[in-house]
């Protein structure tokens, strides 16, 4: 067949990611596969008729970036509002929000988020009507940077029918005085969604369209794919509707959630969505949380952090967790375990350990974040089959090399310095997939490649490095975005390698991913991407 589209003038991606081939300038791309890889002249015999031809200047082909671990459906409506990162102090959050107030029309909500911690110092006790005051009055809802709690006004309260505390299948807290009045602040999502259940709603039409605005962007950011690490309420539909109005331009590998308590009815429900899939879009595994967050105070340690907290998991009984990865597990289908604190991270690799080995081994089950983990487990992932999923961008934003940060408080110097191992996981062999859990942390691939190599974000001196120990190469940074990518999906014979066959998802940088100084790489445009043998960006120079 002749081809659809070459590309040419292009450095090209060795199948074993570890350089560049020598022997090839040029892909061949039809009916969305990548038909042949080879010369200019090479190729030429599959020119037809209709077949363009894109020049590009010299740019660095890789398979199709995906990431590994974003929110791009819930993430989407949940970035709405004022953006509260990097305010510090309560006198800073409140005279933000006065001036935001200021803006909106009588009665309308105030939403923020990206809110971090030391912006609450002191406010705890009394926050409601400190979020109430600034705003005039109106409802507040602030979500964390986490995403793992918010803070509310006394409005928001009302809205949602919220008079006092609460009990949880989960975790989740709605804290409250010691008269037990809500102060306004919530953690964990039953507590959370009970406050973003009454926020108002964009339109149908007008939702869509801007969450294919978003997508396109993200394209555009090189990203061919993303693992979606949810498929709440109405996240399918969207999808399915989105793809009726015409191609996506990322293809999506969805992880509806299992919740902490979840009845054999709710099992069986998230079961019955396995296989369920569009075009460029599929239903493929399960995603549990077993904790919630250090910063938090809901993680699951060995000991408490250093103030009294995240001693417990986010399963009331953790032994039903267990019980609910294996009903997966035995028939054959994916878990994923959001698994932040150690004794996290190990109640998930001892719950896989007792599933039968063959059935482990296919399913790629995997563990989500890993922020601590203890010498003796490190090399479980390798040794069990199991796929460590990572955000190195995290390590750059959120800590600090100076452990002045909330993360690195709470945890106390001596552990805070064992965060985020992801070399040490990696040298045991295996297969670390890298992502942004956007909106946590951008979805630029460029960021996460370079916080993988630097553990800094761009820009930053060297001397600001959280762990530099734990750098990874950039090979291993890049399979962490394309080849362990695909195999944590089970799609390496389709994805992840520039090999004849393969879907034509690519990426082209204008930088060297794999050797161009860190802070070059992360300033440089992306030439191309393409999904499916479709250009989804395509930035001539």
């Amino acid at each position: 067949m002749s081809a659809d589209i070459i590309l040419r003038n292009a450095r090209l991606l060795r199948p074993d990611g570890k350089g560049w081939d020598e022997t090839a300038d040029a892909v061949a791309v039809g009916g969305g596969i990548l038909l042949a890889t080879g010369t200019a002249a090479e190729l030429a015999g599959l020119r037809g008729n209709h077949t363009e031809e894109i020049d590009l200047a010299g740019a660095f082909l890789t398979p199709g970036l995906v990431d590994g671990h974003a929110h791009p459906l819930q993430g989407h409506d949940l970035q709405v509002g004022v953006d509260l990162s990097g305010l510090a102090s309560p006198a800073v959050l409140l005279d933000r929000l006065r001036e935001a107030a200021a803006a909106l029309p009588p009665g309308a909500w105030l939403q923020g988020h990206g809110l971090e911690p030391a912006a609450l110092d002191g406010m705890e006790r009394h926050l409601a009507d400190l979020l109430a005051e600034a705003a005039g009055g109106r409802p507040v809802f602030l979500l964390f940077f986490d995403y793992h709690g918010v803070a509310v006004s006394r409005a928001a309260l009302a809205a949602a029918g919220i008079t006092g505390a609460r009990t949880f299948e989960s975790g989740a807290q709605i804290t409250c005085d010691a008269e037990g009045r809500p102060t306004g602040l919530l953690l964990e999502t039953e507590a959370v969604e009970l406050v973003r259940a009454a926020l108002p709603r964009l339109g149908e039409a007008e939702r869509l369209a801007s969450m294919r605005a978003l997508f396109l962007r993200m394209a555009a950011a090189g990203l061919t794919g993303m693992h979606v690490m949810d498929a709440n309420g109405d996240s399918l539909e969207c999808l399915a509707a989105l793809e009726a109005q015409g191609e996506l331009p990322l293809r999506f590998h969805v992880l509806p959630w299992v919740n902490p308590g979840a009845t054999k009815a709710e099992l069986a429900r998230v079961l019955a969505l396995q296989g369920r899939a569009g075009k460029h879009w599929k239903v493929c595994g399960t995603k549990f949380f077993i904790d919630g967050t250090i910063d938090a105070g809901t993680a699951w340690l060995h000991a408490p952090d250093t103030k009294g907290e995240s001693t417990a998991a986010y399963w009331p009984d953790p032994a039903s967790y267990s019980e609910a990865v294996r009903f997966f597990a035995l028939k054959g289908v994916q878990t994923v375990t959001h698994a932040i604190g150690d004794a996290a991270v190990r109640h998930v690799l001892d719950t896989l350990e007792s599933v039968p080995a063959p059935l482990r081994h296919s399913a790629r089950h995997r563990v989500e974040h890993i922020e601590m983990l203890p010498d003796e487990d490190i090399g479980r992932f390798a040794a069990l089959g199991v796929v460590p999923s990572m955000q190195p961008s995290h390590a750059a934003r959120y800590a600090s090399a100076d452990y002045a940060d909330n993360w690195s408080r709470r945890l106390g110097t001596e552990r805070a310095g064992l965060g985020w191992r992801c070399a040490d996981i990696a040298a045991t062999g295996a297969k670390l997939v890298l992502g942004s859990d956007w909106p946590i942390a951008p979805y630029d691939p460029r960021e996460i490649l370079v916080c993988a190599r630097t553990r800094r974000l761009p820009g930053m001196a060297a001397h600001l490095a959280v762990g530099p120990d734990q750098r990874l190469t950039p090979d291993i940074a890049l399979a962490g975005l394309t080849a362990h990518a695909a195999h944590a999906v089970r799609e390496e014979t389709r994805l992840g390698a520039l090999v004849p066959g393969m879907l034509a998802d690519l990426t082209a940088f204008t930088a060297d991913p794999l050797f161009a100084p860190a802070d070059e790489l992360a300033a440089a445009p992306f030439r191309l991407t393409m999904m499916g043998g479709v250009v989804t960006h395509h930035s001539p120079g």
